[in-house]
């Protein structure tokens, strides 16, 4: 069967422009308003993160959490939340501002917690499951919370300082009682009293300016920050999905909203901003979340077909996982309908493939955001993705960008700078550290430490500074490099930094990470990359690694775990 191709508003730049205008203008459903900050919101909609979640009660018995045999629907989940929320402000006597920790894996009870926080005027604090105890300690004392909504993985790592400290906690899927008897202030969830479907949350006074999150930086050059989101921000958050879903939907001749609602397959993990996107698009939608206790991307393709999954949402590493794996399977991902990729840069050929498999059945999608963006402030999707597979898209009509120069000035269309961003969802600051507010924030703008240029609108992040390699006074973009050898066939993953050089001050060195049973030589990947780069980006070294190369929880490299081991392997060559 031929694949349909898309109408011509999808492919032409002045229609999609359109669009957005008419989305955006007095009294349409995305108008946008400079607000007294001076940066620009959202005219309409919820003013706070209570009002957002309090509108999915009337979504009743839709499904809206599924993790293996358990499901909840939207009611139960908002009467669950509500209980929660009852019993901190009762029985716990905290009240707005309070800091409530979350600290547990993709359990359905992750969005109880949260939410309850949100229902009860807390500021919550989802912290990285992944953590050790001495990572999650040196947050705890850092955002001082009242409470601790935890998993019984989770609670061993923090029992240390629960017990210093004296704050009571709830914990989730503990083992049983006999799991906890040996702590005081601790109760399981499962022993509180069931959820009254008919009660209301409690009755407390939410303002938008107040906090609403503390989300800690993912901490790759340094101690995690923790980036300070009111409510005003995130829900500013919960609309800039929205927002591009529609201009997708309108760019391809549909009215956005009509048909069945999202099934999405959640691989984020919920501490994550990337994750905040996906949920919130998900419960704005009236959506369902799949859940899975660990990546598999033979368990994902088992999941996509069981649950009639419309949309996947996860890092570039495991996109490409899942298309791997259904090409071995014969599988059509027939249900797929949108394979969105955020939380690392996205190789410019995984669009490619995604369409030469399956031509434009599937829409493509990917974005930027950052911790201190509440999430995806940028969307390239469908065909305008598939012309340039190298940008991020076009940003929110409430987030406005910069490139700057040295000096903080905006530089033309077409030159390198640094991303400054400003609009309503990024955070008010960083937790308690007025020097690194100072540092990333400048009259309102944010500092992002990337570097990128914008061409006829679109955003291309190239490089983050930190990364950029200087060699003999010329800069060579690592992501650019990257996106080259992830282009080769036999190249399955691949990084790029610089090492020193006594002359020319630093050379260009590669890991890579070949796929099973490649041949390839080093040779034939530095002929590979001449193929498309000047000579200085091409790498003087290129090493071979057998292990996968690390990488954090939402799929970004850590150049500082390869630093060590590649400049050992050169010294010792």
């Amino acid at each position: 069967m031929p694949h349909p191709e898309p109408p011509a508003t999808a492919q032409d730049p002045d229609a999609l422009a359109r669009i957005e205008a008419g989305l955006t203008a007095p009294g349409a459903p995305f108008a946008v308003v400079r607000g007294e900050q001076g940066t620009l919101v959202y005219e309409g909609g919820p003013r706070t993160l209570r009002e957002f979640v309090e509108t999915t009660w009337a979504l009743g018995d839709r499904p809206f959490l599924i993790a293996g045999e358990r499901r909840y629907s939207y009611a139960e989940f908002f009467a669950a939340a509500s209980s929660l929320a009852r019993h901190l402000t009762g029985s716990y006597g905290l009240r707005p501002g309070d800091r409530a920790v979350v600290a547990m894996r993709n359990h359905p009870e992750w969005q109880v917690a949260f939410w309850a926080a949100q229902l009860a005027g807390l500021v919550a604090v989802p912290l990285n499951s992944w953590w050790t105890e001495e990572e999650f300690t040196y947050a705890l004392d850092d955002c001082a919370p009242r409470v601790l909504l935890v998993d019984g993985e989770r609670l061993p790592k923090v029992a240390a300082w629960r017990e210093r400290t004296g704050v009571r906690a709830v914990v989730f899927h503990a083992a049983g009682p006999e799991g906890i008897e040996r702590y005081e202030g601790i109760e399981r969830y499962e022993d509180l009293p069931a959820p009254d479907p008919l009660a209301a949350p409690p009755e407390v006074e939410i303002r938008p300016e107040d906090d609403a999150t503390i989300i800690y930086t993912s901490g790759t050059t340094g101690r995690p920050k923790g980036a300070v989101a009111t409510h005003l921000a995130q829900v500013g958050a919960t609309v800039n999905p929205r927002f591009h879903a529609a201009v997708s939907a309108l760019g391809r001749g549909l009215f956005p909203g009509q048909g069945p609602a999202p099934v999405q397959l959640m691989t984020f993990p919920f501490f994550h901003v990337a994750a905040f996107t996906s949920f919130y698009a998900a419960m704005a939608a009236g959506g369902t979340l799949v859940l899975m206790r660990k990546w598999d991307a033979d368990e994902a393709l088992r999941l996509i077909g069981r649950h009639g999954v419309t949309h996947y949402a996860g890092v570039p590493a495991t996109a490409l996982q899942l298309l791997a794996a259904a090409e071995r399977a014969g599988d059509g991902l027939e249900s797929l309908l949108m394979l969105n990729t955020g939380g690392a840069a996205a190789p410019p050929d995984l669009v490619a493939r995604l369409t030469a498999r399956f031509g434009e059945r599937i829409e493509p999608r990917n974005g930027y955001g950052l911790t201190e963006t509440s999430g995806g402030v940028t969307a390239n999707f469908g065909a305008g993705y598939r012309n340039h597979p190298g940008s991020v898209g076009h940003p929110s009509p409430v987030t406005e960008v910069r490139i700057a120069g040295p000096t903080g000035e905006a530089v033309p269309d077409g030159e390198v700078g640094e991303l400054w961003l400003r609009g309503q969802s990024l955070v008010r600051g960083y937790w308690r550290d007025e020097a690194a507010t100072a540092e990333a924030f400048t009259g309102g703008w944010f500092r992002t430490g990337d570097l990128a240029v914008v061409r006829d609108g679109l955003v291309s992040v190239v490089d983050r500074i930190k990364d950029m390699v200087i060699r003999g006074g010329e800069n060579v973009y690592c992501v650019e490099v990257e996106a080259v050898l992830h282009g080769h066939p036999e190249v399955e993953d691949a990084a790029v930094l610089g090492v020193p050089h006594p002359l020319l001050g630093e050379e260009v060195a590669a890991v890579v990470r070949l796929s099973p049973g490649a041949e390839v030589s080093v040779e034939e990947l530095r002929a590979h990359v001449g193929r498309s780069l000047a000579a200085f980006k091409v790498p003087a070294h290129v090493l071979v690694s057998e292990e996968p190369l690390p990488r954090s929880a939402t799929g970004k490299i850590l150049k500082r775990e390869l630093r060590g081991p590649v400049l050992a392997r050169l010294e010792g060559e």
